[in-house]
């Protein structure tokens, strides 16, 4: 059983069709890359399935039991976790206070309790580890790199003991030395069992992490096929319509 089907999701704004007749499956350690210019929709599908928008068509199933979000915390409580192309941290707060952001722990009852640092740093210090990242939990966020950016985000994400990670870009702008660290850190996830679609204009770092790979063209999914099965030469035509669909 797949971990997340969508069947014939669509999603306009007006009298733009954003999304067309979506289906695809995810399946629980695998990595899904998902790829089209800009303006192909992409972001739209994946807001969806964060809960962020609401498909105008279209049905969802999660582990075989329909899918109804109505809103981001709703997919977070399935499992459904997003690290945005602009991570949505703190620079101004330690690794350890933005993995635990809006969900920190507390000594006390009531009004008076006061965060549990220590435990935070603790369990922070664990992922981090279990990431094999050199982020230290109590370093600021200000001062990382983008590679140590991305595990700190990541990180939140198997605090919540996600099944299904969805990445915006999260490649773009850093260095070659953080992108491999980002790529170890995504192999990391699918071999603990997570799905992930992994969204990316760089077509190295798809064929170098992703099992499939989906293709999106004004708002259609025109290719789904196997990694092994594609190329980069093939993807590229797909993506500017020099091929059709395959």
């Amino acid at each position: 059983m797949a971990l997340l089907e969508l069947s014939g999701i669509s999603k306009h704004f007006g009298a733009i069709q954003a999304v067309n007749d979506i289906s695809l499956s995810l399946e629980a350690g695998e990595v899904t890359g998902l790829m089209g210019d800009n303006g192909a929709g992409k972001s739209t599908l994946v807001k969806m399935i964060a809960g962020n928008f609401r498909p105008s068509n279209g049905s969802m199933r999660m582990e075989g039991t329909e899918l109804v979000l109505h809103k981001p915390v709703d997919a977070r409580r399935h499992g459904i976790e997003i690290v945005h192309q602009d991570l949505a941290l703190c620079d101004n707060l330690t690794a350890a206070a933005n993995v635990y952001l809006g969900r920190e722990p507390r000594i006390g009852f009531g009004p008076i309790g006061i965060l549990d640092y220590a435990a935070m740093y603790k369990r922070a210090g664990e992922l981090f580890k279990e990431l094999k990242s050199e982020t230290r939990p109590r370093d600021l966020v200000k001062q990382m790199s983008g590679g140590q950016r991305q595990a700190v985000a990541i990180a939140r994400t198997m605090l919540s003991k996600a099944k299904i990670v969805l990445m915006d870009e999260p490649t773009a702008a850093i260095s070659v030395r953080q992108v491999a660290e980002v790529l170890n850190l995504i192999r990391h996830l699918r071999d603990q069992g997570l799905a992930i679609i992994l969204i990316s204009h760089r077509m190295p770092d798809v064929f170098a992490v992703a099992d499939r790979v989906i293709v999106m063209r004004r708002g259609r999914k025109v290719a789904d096929k196997n990694i092994s099965q594609s190329s980069p030469e093939e993807v590229t035509g797909l993506i500017t319509g020099a091929i059709e669909q395959v």
